[in-house]
């Protein structure tokens, strides 16, 4: 999350340093923070930096697989990126509490065979005291599309609204522009 691409700051000297991780308890600004910089890092598709959001002992689900620990996200993510070709992905807040956040998701890539799929996605996060991520629960959906039919192509631009409460639908979630299909 933050970890990831932080917001910066810059010193007296006008050197850069990373701002540390948005900490629990959330407000819907660090809420939405961390949504935008988990879409940022996971566009990257780096697993060591994506993996750094992470508790050295996070506990995964994401889909049918259970993993623990950094080593095991890292691994995974590897593979992931290896067989989900020119990933990019939507994150969008859906409620929020204290030390926990809910969102929904949508990423588009291709297999090796070329076939272009839309993922849809559901993900809940608990945070630790320090911001970083200590379990992870995602069910994900794949439908096949036509490379026509795609709508994500690569990371969010900086002007593109969402992640931030910006939707266009003006809702309390910031995700109205995300499509139900």
């Amino acid at each position: 999350m933050e970890n990831e691409r932080s917001p910066s700051r810059r010193t007296a000297g006008g050197r850069r340093v990373r701002a540390p991780p948005a900490a629990p308890p959330f407000t819907r600004a660090t809420a939405l923070a961390k949504v935008r910089a988990a879409e940022d890092a996971w566009n990257t598709r780096d697993p060591a930096r994506v993996a750094l959001a992470y508790t050295p002992d996070t506990v995964w689900r994401n889909r049918d697989v259970f993993l623990t620990g950094r080593a095991e996200v890292t691994a995974f993510l590897a593979a992931k990126w290896r067989r989900e070709q020119e990933y990019a992905l939507r994150k969008e807040l859906w409620a929020f509490g204290d030390d926990r956040i809910a969102v929904r998701f949508q990423y588009e890539w291709h297999d090796a065979d070329g076939q272009w799929w839309r993922s849809y996605g559901n993900e809940l996060w608990e945070f630790d005291p320090h911001g970083l991520m200590r379990r992870r629960e995602a069910s994900i959906d794949d439908v096949r599309i036509d490379a026509a039919e795609r709508r994500i192509h690569g990371p969010r631009p900086a002007g593109e609204p969402g992640g931030t409460g910006e939707g266009a639908g003006g809702g309390t979630d910031g995700g109205a522009e995300l499509p139900l299909r």
